[in-house]
């Protein structure tokens, strides 16, 4: 950190922190009147600040905007052209490699929306009731906790952490100071899968030992590109954005959107992976893998990506069953017959469609020795879901008010994210990990538990 930037802890921040050390960032439109208590109610309207609005933050962001009960109170990015909702000021090499990732920013804003680059301006304003967050996933705990003792309600992407000590300390966050907390896995809140659940947890395809699912995107030969080190643009704050991280060169395929091939701040497991665990564990009734396996590498990209391009987990549940995922990012074509995700039972398959589009069943016919014929009916379901970010967030403004538990609290959005990390300690590692979901800890490989937190770079904590 720069010397100067206030090297305190986050709660000395919050308790010693006032209006007027707070007032504002780059010179921008600042709401005048003092801080002050939230009393919602008064007006119905959820008070919300936004924390990254780079891709998937302008997209939360157009979709609480369409919420009659949501006004937007403030916003907060690193990089400055998000900051100001201004395309044109974009760095063009950025445009020409980001493609459509970089939104479009047409977002119609009140004049009294606050502007920050420092999250800790906005997150210590008492006239806010909830927070969003959209930040790389190395920002998520310590924007979430430091929000919850602030006595703000969260909406947090996925995946929930970037270690699985930190989702941990997340959960136990929202439980002591009492929050309203949603994570972005939004196929918790849809219709399908949770009659896909009731299908399977009642036996209609009998007894599924094996769920699958694949994220596929050829990305070979360039995928991220190769890049020197260089000098970050001079609007956006790099050793903000690096935060916990390591001190290291800036390089225009890490940030903006990028980050996600670089293992320091992300993964395609996470990103993508956290996704399809967390639906096909709900569906099978699951909580935690017991043993977990990888394979994979950086096959045939070439690139600066720290992370492999092709991936194969195999996730063991007690129970006896399996959850298969693989990422592949070197070929592309569909590895399913339909649909996103296929659950194999003993009398039948089930194929979920993607967006909640609906789903079908096909019978199993006889295999060696057994009878002819199938064994259940076919079935075929359309049309069963809208919009699910919408839905999701619908879910979260209304668990605000109401207090709620949410469709996808924190216990589950880190039970979830926890496959995703295992799988990538499996790899670094080269180890069948054995897991203790109560303990949160591997009991066959002790040198792999190291890999559950990193240490933070100074000033910032989880304490």
């Amino acid at each position: 950190m720069d010397g100067n930037r206030e090297k305190t802890t986050r709660r000395k921040f919050l308790k010693g922190s006032t209006a007027a050390a707070t007032s504002v960032a780059l010179g921008l439109s600042t709401i005048d009147s003092p801080l002050f208590q939230s009393a919602l109610g008064a007006n119905n309207k959820v008070r919300v600040g936004f924390i990254g609005v780079g891709n998937r933050g302008s997209q939360l962001l157009g979709e609480f905007l369409k919420q009659d009960d949501v006004e937007v109170a403030a916003l907060c990015d690193v990089y400055e052209p998000y900051l100001t909702r201004d395309y044109s000021t974009v760095d063009k090499k950025l445009r020409d490699s980001l493609g459509n990732t970089v939104p479009e920013m047409a977002d119609k804003l009140g004049a009294g929306v606050a502007r920050y680059k420092d999250f800790r301006r906005l997150i210590e304003r008492k006239d806010i009731d909830a927070v969003v967050i959209s930040t790389p996933d190395h920002w998520h705990a310590i924007q979430t906790i430091m929000a919850c003792q602030a006595e703000k309600d969260v909406y947090v992407e996925k995946p929930l952490s970037l270690t699985i000590f930190e989702g941990r300390k997340m959960v136990e966050a929202a439980k002591r100071y009492n929050r309203v907390v949603q994570v972005g896995l939004h196929r918790r809140s849809s219709k399908m899968y949770k009659q896909v659940a009731e299908q399977v947890q009642t036996g209609r395809i009998g007894k599924v030992t094996v769920a699958r699912a694949y994220r596929i995107n050829n990305m070979y030969p360039n995928g991220i590109g190769r890049f020197r080190d260089a000098e970050p643009p001079k609007n956006l704050d790099w050793d903000m954005w690096l935060g916990p991280r390591p001190k290291q060169q800036y390089r225009d395929n890490i940030t903006p959107y990028k980050f996600r091939w670089w293992q320091s701040y992300s993964s395609q497991m996470a990103n993508w992976g956290v996704h399809y665990c967390d639906a096909i564990r709900w569906v099978l009734g699951e909580q935690s893998p017991v043993s977990v396996s990888a394979h994979g590498g950086r096959f045939a990209v070439e690139d600066d990506r720290t992370i492999p391009d092709t991936m194969e987990v195999i996730f063991e549940f007690a129970s006896g069953s399996l959850l298969i995922f693989g990422q592949y990012e070197a070929n592309s074509g569909p590895v399913l017959p339909d649909g996103e995700i296929e659950f194999r039972g003993t009398r039948g398959n089930l194929y979920s469609e993607t967006k909640g589009m609906g789903y079908k069943i096909t019978p199993s016919t006889a295999g060696q020795f057994q009878d002819a014929g199938s064994r259940i009916e076919s079935v075929q379901v359309k049309g069963v879901d809208g919009d699910l970010t919408a839905q999701h967030i619908r879910n979260f403004l209304d668990c605000v008010k109401t207090r709620q538990p949410t469709n996808c609290d924190m216990e589950t959005g880190h039970r979830s994210t926890t496959f995703a990390l295992l799988a990538n300690i499996a790899l670094a590692t080269k180890t069948r990990i054995e897991w203790d979901p109560k303990s949160e800890r591997i009991i066959n490989n002790k040198q792999a538990n190291n890999l559950l937190q990193y240490e933070y770079r100074k000033p910032w904590t989880l304490d």
